[in-house]
């Protein structure tokens, strides 16, 4: 009998996904009860053979393969759901590789009414082996990059806004809906938020965890948090009151490079406050990659952390503020 469905949605992912299932095979929780559910959308590299290869070599573990048509994380994640027997869902994600023990734990909690969507922390790695994916790996699970966001820096058990995939009662989609098909990112926000107006409660586990690998190079970078800062904006139109102060510092950064760089052309005062902000940032975020470079041993870090940082913040704020002047339908 299948009580556990592990949706996971994924487009080209040749590379990433056979760690994933792996990783899902080698659960504590029983094999026998597990469903894993992919929704793929129509990838184009080896994606698909690789999971039929495994599919076939790992019998005993129940795998199924659904079309994402729209090729949209939320559509995929609606076809998975839809597809599920399972009484407990469980979304992972192709770049990430769980614990043994994250079934076992995300269904303790649910049962014993820790939170009606429960999850983990991030142990971040690099996506390459290159000297800018570990400055980057550093960057993202670091508070000034990733601001107070505690799946990715830590902390005790909690009660939180979100957590990064999560876990939770199949039934529970008939109380808050499906996950909304019309952001492209931030859908794991969106639908923690609907949850919480509704009463329920997010539950974060440190005891939980999967590792996330993150992008490997800084154009991925910046079009990662250039995708998170632009539909951020457009959840707000629904959900202002989920906005917080880390998702407010960088737009009103760039705002104000923007504003006091074109004032500073021709008034003295301007340029004077835009080197107030820049300057002191600067040696921040140096600061910042000079602590990382003695800490890891490794001088790159010393300028590698710095510009993930930066790109974290000028492109999501950027992204945010263009998001709120600009049609959504106009980039889809």
């Amino acid at each position: 009998m299948i009580d556990v469905s592990v949706i996971v949605p994924c487009y080209n992912e040749e590379a990433r996904i056979q760690p994933l299932l792996e990783a899902i095979y080698s659960q504590s929780y029983p094999r026998a009860q597990i469903e894993v559910v992919i929704a793929d959308g129509l990838s184009t590299d080896g994606t698909r053979a690789v999971i039929e290869h495994f599919k076939s070599s790992h019998p005993d573990l129940e795998i199924r393969v659904v079309d994402n048509t729209r090729r949209v994380i939320p559509s995929g994640l609606n076809r998975a759901i839809e597809a599920a027997v399972g009484k407990y869902i469980v979304r992972l994600d192709a770049h990430s590789i769980p614990c043994s023990d994250y079934i076992q734990k995300c269904v303790y909690g649910l049962e014993n009414g820790q939170g009606n969507n429960i999850g983990g922390i991030w142990k971040i790695q690099p996506g390459d082996e290159t000297w800018i994916a570990k400055s980057i790996a550093i960057a993202v699970s670091h508070p000034i990059g990733a601001g107070d966001a505690r799946y990715r820096i830590g902390g005790v058990a909690q009660e939180v806004d979100t957590v990064p995939f999560g876990a939770f009662k199949k039934e529970l989609i008939n109380h808050i809906g499906m996950y909304d098909e019309a952001l492209l990112t931030n859908e794991d926000y969106e639908f923690n938020a609907r949850l919480r107006q509704a009463g329920g409660k997010v539950w974060m586990d440190p005891s939980i965890s999967s590792i996330y690998f993150a992008r490997s190079t800084l154009r991925e970078l910046a079009r990662q948090y250039w995708r998170y800062g632009y539909w951020k904006a457009q959840m707000l139109r629904k959900y202002p009151n989920t906005l917080r102060w880390r998702q407010v510092v960088p737009p009103a950064f760039v705002l104000a490079l923007l504003s006091l760089g074109v004032l500073s052309l021709f008034w003295n005062l301007a340029r004077w406050v835009l080197a107030i902000i820049v300057i002191p940032y600067i040696i921040i975020i140096f600061g910042i990659g000079i602590q990382m470079s003695l800490k890891h041993k490794s001088l790159s870090y010393a300028i590698g952390v710095p510009l993930a940082t930066a790109t974290i913040h000028i492109s999501w704020g950027a992204a945010f503020l263009w998001g709120l002047i600009l049609n959504p339908k106009a980039i889809r």
